[in-house]
C-alpha cells in the first residue's frame, strides 16, 4: 500500500485522460466503437511512453534527490504540465510551423483540419529533431563518465579508461563533435548534412546554456550555498529539456497509432505521468543508493538512445528495440548491484545512512 501512494496521482490522472480520450474519439466517430478505439490508443501510447522512458526516471532520480523539496514539488506541478502540454502539445506544433514556415496557430489548424499532412509535416522534420535530441543525450551520457572524480566503475575496463579522458578540457563536447561530424559525413541522406548539423550545434548550445545557469547560479550563492542553487532552479531546467530529449523518439513514434494530436498528448501524458511518480519513488526509497550501478545502466542507455537517434537518420529504428536496449542495460545494472550487495552486506544500507545523515 505505500507504494501505490506514489502513482496514485498517475492514476488518477490516466483516469481522466482516458475519460478525455474516450469522449474525443466518440466526438469524431460518433460510435461507441471510435471511443474505444481512441482509450486503446491512449493506454498503448502510455505504455510506450513508459517502457522508453524507465532510464529517463532513473537519471532524474539521481538529480532529484539533490533538490530541495520546493524545487521536487515544482518538478511535480509546474514541471508536469510542461512535460504533458509544453512538450507533447506545444512542441509538435512549434516544429511543424517553422518546418512548414506558418506560425504556431495555422499548425494547430493543419492539425485539427489535414491531420495526415500535419504528420507528414513533422515527420519529416525527423533528421533536425534527431540531432538536437541525440546531441543532448550524448552530452549528458558522456559527461556522467567523463567525471574524473567518480570511485564506483560498473563497466570498469571502460569506464575508467573514460574517467581518465575527462582531464581533457572540453572533453565531452570534443567526443560529441565528432560523433555529429561522422553522422553527417557518412549517416545523413544528401542535402541534410546542414540541418543535422545544425540542430545538433544548437542540442550541444543547449547542454552548454543550462550547465552555464547551473554554474553561475553557484558562484552567485557562494560557496555554502552552491550545491542549493545549482539543484534549484539550473537542475529543474535541465531536467525539463532532457524529458523533452527523451520524448522526441516517442512524440514522432506515435503518429503510427494515430495522427490525432490531442489523443498523442493524452497518451503521451499518461506515460509522462507515470515516469515522474516512478521519479520520486526511487528517491524515497533510496533505490539508487541501495542499488550501486543502477544510475550507471540509466547513463549507459542515454549513450545508447543517443546513438541509436543518430543512427536513426538512415535506418528506421523501431521504439521496441530502442527500449528493449534501455530496459535491458538498466536490468543488468540492477542485477549486478544485487550481486554486489550480496558479496558486500551491509555496505549499500552503509551508504543510505551516509547519504540521509
Amino acid at each position: 500500500m505505500s507504494t501505490f501512494r506514489f502513482f496514485r496521482g498517475a492514476f488518477l490522472f490516466t483516469g481522466l485522460c482516458l475519460l478525455l480520450g474516450g469522449w474525443l474519439g466518440y466526438q469524431q466517430a460518433h460510435t461507441a466503437a471510435g471511443a474505444v478505439n481512441a482509450v486503446l490508443i491512449c493506454l498503448i501510447l502510455g505504455v510506450m511512453e513508459v517502457s522508453l522512458s524507465f532510464d529517463n526516471a532513473v537519471v532524474n532520480a539521481t538529480i532529484l534527490r539533490h533538490m530541495s523539496l520546493y524545487w521536487q514539488r515544482m518538478f511535480l506541478t509546474l514541471g508536469m504540465l510542461v512535460a504533458v502540454f509544453g512538450m507533447r502539445l506545444l512542441f509538435p506544433l512549434i516544429i511543424v510551423a517553422l518546418s512548414a514556415h506558418i506560425d504556431p496557430l495555422a499548425a494547430l489548424h493543419l492539425a485539427l483540419s489535414a491531420p495526415d499532412r500535419y504528420a507528414q509535416v513533422l515527420t519529416g522534420s525527423h533528421t533536425a529533431i534527431m540531432g538536437f535530441g541525440g546531441a543532448f543525450l550524448m552530452l549528458v551520457g558522456l559527461n556522467f563518465f567523463l567525471d574524473q572524480d567518480r570511485d564506483v566503475h560498473w563497466i570498469s575496463f571502460v569506464e575508467k579508461p573514460f574517467a581518465h579522458l575527462g582531464q581533457l578540457p572540453g572533453a565531452p563536447i570534443g567526443l560529441t563533435l565528432i560523433a555529429v561530424l561522422l553522422t553527417a559525413r557518412f549517416l545523413v541522406p544528401a542535402g541534410q548534412a546542414l540541418t543535422f548539423t545544425d540542430a545538433a550545434l544548437y542540442g550541444i548550445l543547449t547542454w552548454l546554456g543550462v550547465e552555464g545557469i547551473g554554474a553561475l547560479l553557484g558562484a552567485e550563492a557562494g560557496k555554502a550555498g552552491a550545491a542549493t542553487a545549482r539543484s534549484g532552479l539550473a537542475s529543474f531546467i535541465y531536467l525539463e529539456v532532457l524529458d523533452a530529449s527523451f520524448s522526441f523518439d516517442g512524440v514522432i513514434g506515435a503518429f503510427a497509432l494515430s495522427n490525432d494530436l490531442f489523443i498523442i498528448t493524452l497518451g503521451l501524458g499518461i506515460g509522462a505521468m507515470f515516469v515522474r511518480s516512478l521519479t520520486v519513488l526511487l528517491v524515497e526509497k533510496g533505490v539508487l543508493s541501495n542499488y550501486r550501478y543502477l544510475e550507471h545502466g540509466a547513463f549507459w542507455a542515454i549513450l545508447t538512445l543517443a546513438f541509436i537517434m543518430f543512427l536513426s537518420v538512415r535506418l528506421e529504428v523501431p521504439e521496441l528495440v530502442t527500449g528493449c536496449l534501455g530496459g535491458g542495460l538498466i536490468l543488468l545494472a540492477f542485477l549486478s548491484s544485487v550481486f554486489w550487495n550480496r558479496a558486500h552486506p551491509g555496505a549499500a544500507s552503509m551508504t543510505l545512512s551516509e547519504e540521509t545523515s
